[in-house]
């Protein structure tokens, strides 16, 4: 029998996807879901949806749910660590501050981002708590990163602590099928290879039933995109903005690469209001729309959990979710190899030219072996430049800044954004942040 602890299990739709998937995998049927989070109330209402949800489809699930960690990781055989330790919130007031100060959506993955400098500090110890507590009391365990940011916190994890059995993951890759989509290609026939790091991958070898699609994209290009922009929204996965981006340096940008979820990379293609028109970007509308969309679906699911006699299989019909999160259980556990895509050290130089020590997102083998990670095609050197610049150096400056407990590094990291005109703007934006009144720890840490 399985264990499985998801940590900040009080994400309804995140649990319920998990749940979902499960229910779907006959090979995990009885396992043990212990759901661990800190709010005793969201806590109660998702382990009753999920319950609700497996007796539905008629699969046996052990369900446990506590608020204490330690508890939950005990005898875990799979960790998927969630968890969002600082709250929107925090997020925008510091959006704000730094609007203020001239900052902008666009490139600014540390400032204008939800990966921010003051989201990640909290993020990234809470991580590391997480990975003593697993090699203290599951060390065997299989540890999924999960919550953001991915980059930094495999990079992180990997260095610090070697012998943990450490995946990151991250659904962004399937934007690939965006693209098919657009072709008009099936999913079943399509194999990829998409090299990267997390939210800067990009798609060098397609090929759908044996055929390159590449021609096919190029032609579609010159056909039918300029009828299909006209129609798609703002940051659409393959608007003209990704289409230049594939001009320039010949591979195709998928899923979080130059998106608004991706911290709009490519300052450039947003450095004022007519170059976001002419490119159709608009990642302010685009934040909005993906918190708007978020509420709207935690209050389809509040009322489905008030309402005894709804079915939950109708707000999550019994199809699987396009997450690899369940399918890398079953493959580990149950030993049923399967190609996935993780975010692992470089420790082979699966992507060349990137530091060994950096966390690169590949495909990997994936079996009770273990994540065994499948050397890549080098990226063009100038993608490689900008992964190097744009992720390599702040990711490795923040961690510095975070072991050191440096507020000086942490200036130059904000120095490093794309929007950074004056270390005078850079102080008073990292000023104002310290001095918000729930910052204490973050203030006590970089002294």
């Amino acid at each position: 029998m399985t264990k499985i602890t998801l940590l900040g299990a009080g994400s309804a739709v995140f649990s319920l996807n998990v749940v979902r998937d499960l229910c779907l995998t006959p090979n995990l049927r009885g396992s043990t879901v212990h759901f661990m989070d800190i709010d005793a109330g969201r806590l109660d209402a998702v382990h009753a949806l999920c319950a609700r949800y497996a007796a539905e489809v008629g699969l046996e699930l052990n369900l446990l749910k506590t608020t204490d960690r330690r508890a939950a990781l005990a005898g875990a055989d799979v960790v998927l660590n969630t968890a969002l330790t600082a709250g929107y919130d925090r997020l925008f007031a510091g959006w704000d501050l730094a609007h203020g100060l001239g900052y902008r959506f666009g490139g600014s993955l540390h400032v204008r981002h939800d990966e921010a400098f003051w989201i990640n500090f909290y993020q990234l110890r809470f991580f590391e708590s997480v990975i003593q507590d697993v090699l203290e009391l599951c060390p065997r365990a299989w540890y999924l990163q999960i919550g953001n940011p991915v980059l930094a916190g495999v990079t992180l994890l990997a260095r610090q602590y070697p012998q943990a059995k450490l995946v990151g993951l991250c659904h962004g890759f399937a934007g690939v099928y965006h693209l098919a989509d657009a072709l008009g290609l099936s999913h079943a026939g399509l194999t990829y290879e998409i090299p990267g790091v997390n939210h800067f991958v990009w798609l060098n070898k397609c090929y759908h039933n044996g055929q390159d699609v590449f021609p096919l994209l190029d032609r579609w290009i010159e056909t039918e995109a300029p009828a299909y922009w006209k129609t798609c929204g703002p940051g659409d996965p393959v608007g003209p903005k990704m289409v230049d981006l594939y001009r320039r340096y010949g591979v195709f940008p998928i899923g979080d690469t130059g998106s608004w979820g991706g911290g709009s990379w490519g300052w450039e293609y947003h450095a004022d209001a007519e170059a976001e028109q002419r490119w159709h970007e608009d990642p302010p509308v685009q934040w909005d729309a993906h918190f708007a969309r978020s509420a709207a679906q935690f209050q389809a699911i509040q009322a489905v959990s008030t309402d005894p006699a709804a079915r939950v299989t109708a707000l999550f019909p019994p199809e699987h979710s396009r997450e690899i999160i369940v399918p890398m259980i079953e493959s580990l556990v149950c030993d049923l190899p399967r190609v996935l895509i993780g975010n692992v050290a470089n420790a082979g130089g699966y992507v060349p030219g990137l530091p060994l020590d950096f966390a690169v997102e590949v495909p990997a083998l994936v079996s009770a072996r273990g994540v065994q990670p499948i050397q890549t095609t080098p990226l063009p050197a100038a993608v490689l430049a900008h992964a190097l610049r744009d992720y390599v150096a702040p990711v490795n400056l923040e961690l510095a800044a975070y072991a050191g407990r440096s507020r000086g590094l942490l200036l130059d990291l904000i120095m490093l954004d794309p929007w950074t005109r004056s270390e005078r703007q850079a102080r008073a934006l990292l000023d104002a942040i310290l001095a918000l009144p729930y910052h204490h720890e973050l203030r006590e840490h970089y002294q």
